[in-house]
């Protein structure tokens, strides 16, 4: 008898519990809900044997950003797979194992051939789809549209209410300016499967690139009391809840949630958005005029030191020149600025000099040299989509563009800017900042 996933496609396993496991434990992974760790070693201890099983822990370590355990649990699925795995399998570790051993672009390239002959294999489908998948890190200019295109080409092979392409293709569609469709995409997602973060997540994103900003907050308030905050999506859903707070003046309100959700002392997050969400929350705060308390600075500082000691890392490295512009270490940011011009320059580093601009212009703008900043930023601001990440976050550089405009006379580059943002999403805040700088 042939053990299948919830896809329909075989699983080398001799194990009726040891594939049934897996079925659960890749679900909680694609929902980043907890528990998945532990079926995928209850399926490990079933049949030692079964290599996707340790393929799909490896994948766990490596969004928790445990990189040695990562490289161990894949090199045994390589093992295992060569022996008695399926061409499909075979292949499957093949693009998990260039991911998880950082070769990004072969992975990438991988991936998308892996889909084409298995499109239904969904855990390497994933792959490329997320805000921190391989496309948005793969330093394209247009990885919004080839999410949406990859989804779209595969859509035929997934029915209408599974809930995990719905999920993701509600993403790529919203993340892509089809935000009504998008939205709708997502609703269905999360009716379907109300244990599921990642939905939950990018549904708040169409809400807040919709501008229904208070349908976003409604919905974290009710949902996530009910996620458990080992789950790895806890803080950083808290945030979003946190950036409408602000978006409508509400700083106080945006600073509570920073304390009981989104700092690093009481988030377990992973570490990219343990970073990303403090350092921008703050950053957005002191940009907006709002007083950042003593002591919030610093112990993100220490922990983004810990977790990203090497530039290199586009999206962590704009976020990481933040923290360091703010508490005023000029050098650390001069060195960043450096390392990355010289990544530039030897070709490797994806993103290219945008990541170096921004850097420079952070520290500009720390030091209240905002016609400096706006100097730097300006030019290089279309090209800010290279780094990663989603809409709502890469956002907080163009926030410190615009405010680098208002503060250094700029009054009408800024009132255009606001102009296009407000045509794009409706908000209080924008709408609060035109009104300053109308005539």
């Amino acid at each position: 008898m042939r053990r299948l996933d919830r896809h329909g496609l075989p699983l080398s396993t001799t194990s009726d519990l040891a594939a049934g496991c897996y079925r659960e434990g890749v679900d909680l992974l694609l929902s980043a809900w907890p528990g998945a760790a532990e079926a995928l070693e209850e399926a490990i201890a079933a049949d030692p044997d079964f290599a996707l099983a340790h393929a799909a822990r490896a994948r766990l370590h490596a969004i928790r950003a445990e990189p040695a355990k990562a490289r161990e649990r894949i090199a045994t699925a390589a093992e295992l797979v060569a022996r008695h795995g399926t061409e499909r399998e075979q292949s499957h570790v093949e693009v998990l194992s260039l991911a998880i051993n950082g070769q990004p672009a072969r992975a990438l390239e991988r991936a998308l051939a892996h889909a084409d002959t298995w499109p239904r294999d969904v855990l390497i489908l994933s792959l490329p789809l997320g805000a921190f998948g391989l496309f948005a890190f793969s330093g394209m200019a247009d990885h919004d549209q080839a999410r949406v295109d990859l989804c779209e080409r595969h859509a035929r092979h997934y029915d209408a209410n599974d809930w995990w392409f719905l999920t993701y293709r509600g993403w790529a569609h919203a993340e892509n300016g089809e935000v009504s469709r998008g939205r709708a995409l997502l609703q269905r997602a999360y009716e379907l499967r109300k244990n599921n973060a990642n939905a939950v997540h990018a549904l708040t994103h169409a809400m807040f690139e919709g501008g229904a900003g208070e349908d976003a907050e409604t919905l974290i308030a009710g949902w996530l009391p009910g996620y458990d905050r080992a789950g790895i999506l806890h803080g950083h859903i808290a945030w979003h809840a946190a950036l409408v707070a602000l978006e409508r003046g509400d700083p106080e309100r945006a600073l509570a949630l920073y304390a009981e959700h989104v700092q690093p002392s009481v988030s377990a997050g992973m570490p990219i958005n343990v970073v990303s969400d403090a350092a921008s929350l703050l950053w957005r705060l002191r940009a907006y005029g709002h007083t950042v308390p003593a002591g919030l600075w610093e112990p993100v500082a220490a922990y983004a030191g810990r977790a990203f000691p090497k530039a290199g890392f586009a999206f962590m490295d704009a976020h990481l020149a933040l923290l360091e512009a703010a508490t005023g270490d000029r050098s650390a940011v001069e060195r960043r600025a450096e390392a990355l011009t010289s990544l530039v320059e030897a070709g490797t580093l994806a993103a290219g000099p945008v990541v170096p601009a921004i850097c420079r212009a952070a520290l500009a703008f720390a030091e209240e040299d905002y016609a400096g900043c706006v100097r730097i930023l300006a030019p290089v601001a279309a090209e800010v989509v290279r780094i990663g990440g989603s809409g709502a976050q890469r956002e907080v550089v163009e926030d410190t563009l615009l405010v680098a405009l208002m503060r250094s006379g700029e009054a009408a580059k800024a009132r255009a800017l606001l102009d296009r943002r407000l045509h794009h999403r409706p908000s209080p805040r924008d709408t609060r900042w035109l009104g300053l700088l109308t005539p």
